[in-house]
């Protein structure tokens, strides 16, 4: 038996079927697939041991997408939260704390909210402070003297649980002193790291000398940046 659609519903029906889609559209522009929502590109960037997680979204703008950051050491099977990171809108979180040994090899992995959603864990490299991090240049203070320039160099601190450590506690560096005149290096010099005071002598007297300063952790075979420049003018 055949059943007939009176005319007059049929364009009622492609109505509600077309809003319907509309709003399914509009609500998926914002949700997106649970795919969307997964963060991308999770790595660690540390630098004087300083180990911040980062990510990257597909949702350019919500103030309704959180997220939550887990990690544990290379073995474990349990994972644990990530306490100040738990709910957050930031695209990094700084896990520095949660990896008090360096030479623990972590995982950490990130999951993305969005109006009752969530993504699937989005897991990181396997990472090691101490053979991936970088080393920032030491600081230098110049002071002029009948003698010649005292240099006095202060490597970065890692800050840890509130508390400060040297870097020379983790690895061995050397320090290269670059002294130039008139654009044009007229000297260098390597320090040992545990070092903090050199004296650089013979210099012409009322010249302008700079000076930069940068860091090598040997066994890593990694040298930071150049210092700023700091000049002085001689006696």
């Amino acid at each position: 038996m055949n059943i007939m659609i009176p005319q007059l519903l049929i364009p009622a029906a492609f109505l509600v079927l077309y809003f319907s889609f509309i709003q399914c559209s509009e609500v998926s522009g914002i949700l997106g697939p649970q795919g969307d929502l997964t963060p991308r590109d999770v790595r660690f960037h540390s630098l004087d041991y300083r180990n911040v997680l980062h990510w990257k979204t597909n949702i350019l703008s919500s103030s309704e997408l959180h997220f939550f950051v887990q990690y544990k050491i290379y073995g474990n099977k349990h994972w644990v939260n990530a306490t100040h990171c738990q709910g957050i809108r930031e695209l990094l979180c700084d896990l520095s704390n949660e990896m008090p040994e360096p030479r623990e090899y972590y995982y950490a992995r990130v999951q993305a909210a969005l109006s009752g959603v969530h993504s699937p864990w989005v897991l990181s490299a396997r990472f090691n402070p101490h053979w991936e991090t970088s080393i920032s240049p030491p600081r230098m203070k110049l002071e002029v003297t009948d003698q010649g320039i005292v240099v006095k160099l202060r490597m970065p601190y890692m800050r840890k649980n509130g508390s400060c450590n040297s870097m020379t506690k983790w690895q061995r560096l050397i320090y290269r002193i670059y002294v130039t005149c008139e654009d044009i290096v007229q000297e260098e010099h390597s320090l040992d790291g545990c070092m903090t005071e050199f004296l650089i002598k013979d210099l012409r007297p009322r010249t302008t000398y700079c000076l930069q300063a940068e860091a090598l952790a040997q066994r890593l075979g990694r040298t930071s940046t150049k210092s700023k420049v700091s000049c002085i003018t001689t006696l």
